[in-house]
């Protein structure tokens, strides 16, 4: 698979340090409740431009809860979040539809268009949302999908495919709006076991071929420790611990970091 031509980021193979060390998302003071139940609890914590972000942690210590704040599918009930310099909570819906074309996200469902083909669902967003020329929309969809291992499958409908495969999609998908950030919200966790591997295959090779800002809830432990520049354990919608994937995976300071980690190692 070839990224020679991949229409992302600025590529960067050697990935450690990144390229820019700004600060690309900041999260200060975040409160969000549910009912009674508060899930993120005065939340601070920041992401620079180009690194890989991994969120671990228990469910409900509100991890996935912080990708959708980030993608406008839930609002605070306190606190700011800035994207990229420019504020996204609290703004106007102008600026943050112009933010939110700087995100993309790949959910745990793969949510594909099943009356489109492979080549639609991926130039759709781009053409109507950013403007795109359909034929250069159609160039970058095709690389994508050279990307990604499934170049033969532009005309195939999302049914013809197996989960794996429409993961996969659902990631070039992402790309194909050239997304500072990319959000990945336990992306294998509705495939069969033997369809994992070859997705997150692909989320490495982007990580390592690629500059591009990621911020990833997970339980793959190994994918984690391969991908992270930091990683973030979480727990009852605070950060009670975090560091480089090496400290936190072997020597973690903390005991519930500990306990979680001795659960799903």
């Amino acid at each position: 698979m070839s990224t020679d031509t991949l229409p992302l980021p600025e590529k960067n193979p050697e990935r450690r340090p990144a390229r820019s060390a700004a600060e690309l998302i900041r999260l200060e003071g975040v409160t969000k409740r549910f009912g009674d139940n508060t899930v993120l609890d005065h939340l601070d914590f920041s992401v620079d431009a180009g690194k890989h972000v991994t969120l671990i942690g228990p469910s409900g210590s509100g991890k996935t809860t912080i990708l959708r704040l980030l993608m406008t599918l839930t609002k605070p009930e306190e606190g700011t979040i800035t994207v990229d310099g420019q504020q996204l909570f609290p703004a106007p819906e102008k600026q943050v539809r112009e933010i939110r074309k700087k995100i993309g996200m790949v959910f745990q469902q793969f949510n594909l268009f099943p009356n489109m083909s492979v080549l639609r669902n991926i130039t759709e967003a781009p053409v109507t949302v950013l403007g795109m020329a359909k034929d250069e929309a159609e160039v970058r969809a095709r690389e994508l999908l050279d990307l990604v291992g499934l170049a033969d499958k532009c005309d195939a409908r999302p049914t013809q495919l197996s989960g794996g495969q429409q993961q996969r999609v659902a990631i070039a998908r992402a790309l194909a709006m050239r997304p500072r950030v990319l959000l990945l919200d336990e992306v294998t966790s509705a495939l069969d076991p033997e369809l994992v591997a070859g997705v997150l295959d692909v989320l490495r090779d982007i990580a390592r071929s690629t500059d591009i800002t990621m911020l990833c809830v997970t339980h793959e432990m190994n994918f984690a420790r391969d991908i992270s520049d930091q990683v973030l354990m979480f727990d009852s919608g605070r950060v009670i611990e975090s560091g480089p994937p090496e400290k936190i995976f072997s020597e973690p300071e903390q005991d519930r970091t500990r306990e979680f980690l001795s659960a799903v190692l």
